[in-house]
């Protein structure tokens, strides 16, 4: 396995981007929530950590663009507070 080889990642509903380089995530996101749709899965956390907020921004910015997201929010505080974002997505 090489540095270059996609990484599998488990596709559940929960996004942990803790392991991701910033740069992957706008190609990921989206992607992300492309594959759970065709899977049934609808609701989705992004956890993208509390940190200065930049990933969170960048997160939130492809969520708006998103025409498949129905609503987004900061999570709750037992589902990670504004160290994640909860994603509603249209049903196909």
């Amino acid at each position: 396995m090489t540095e270059d080889d996609p990484v599998k990642i488990p596709i559940d509903g929960v996004l942990d981007l803790h392991t991701f380089h910033p740069k992957d995530v706008k190609d990921l996101v989206p992607e992300y929530l492309r594959e759970c749709r065709s899977q049934g899965i609808y609701h989705v956390r992004i956890i993208h950590g509390k940190g200065t907020g930049t990933l969170r921004k960048i997160v939130h910015s492809l969520l708006e663009k998103d025409p498949h997201v129905l609503h987004f929010q900061t999570a709750l505080y037992d589902g990670g507070s504004w160290g994640a974002t909860e994603v509603e997505l249209r049903r196909e």
